[in-house]
């Protein structure tokens, strides 16, 4: 039904997700849509400043694991269709790193599946992360993040 999972970089856009999610079949049972756009934040949580980001993943068991999200999501009531797109390769501050969308019949019904979604990728998909940042001192230097 939907091209859902792991990315390089500009190999997906928001416009194909929006129509990605259109073709769905269902569709016509939805009345809204919702998304998520993550990007590269400027700075850490202790103060320092992000110079880039450099993703990668473990693609077939990340895009099993999307798969499995979505398929779960999209038994919830009023739930038309779940996508998660996440994108790997080098990023600049500003730029997306992942598209959650979530169609359904009510905007009620689809607020804590979109909320669900995102915080079902952050903790069950191999997604690696590495940050180049730059310290209080000038110093740049980089290391992989964990989000648990």
């Amino acid at each position: 039904m939907t091209v859902k999972g792991i990315h390089r970089k500009g190999q997906f856009s928001l416009q194909d997700l929006l129509n990605s999610t259109k073709a769905n079949p269902e569709f016509n049972d939805a009345g809204a849509i919702m998304l998520f756009i993550g990007v590269v934040r400027g700075k850490t949580k202790s103060g320092e400043t992000v110079k880039k980001l450099e993703l990668e993943a473990y693609e077939e068991k990340a895009n099993d694991a999307i798969d499995s999200i979505c398929k779960n999501l999209r038994r919830k009531r009023g739930i038309v269709d779940v996508q998660i797109h996440h994108f790997i390769g080098h990023f600049n501050v500003g730029e997306d790193l992942v598209y959650v969308a979530v169609a359904g019949s009510h905007r009620q019904d689809i607020f804590p599946v979109l909320k669900e979604a995102i915080e079902r990728y952050k903790t069950e998909v191999p997604i690696f992360k590495k940050e180049y940042v730059t310290d209080k001192r000038g110093k740049t230097k980089s290391h992989w993040v964990s989000e648990h």
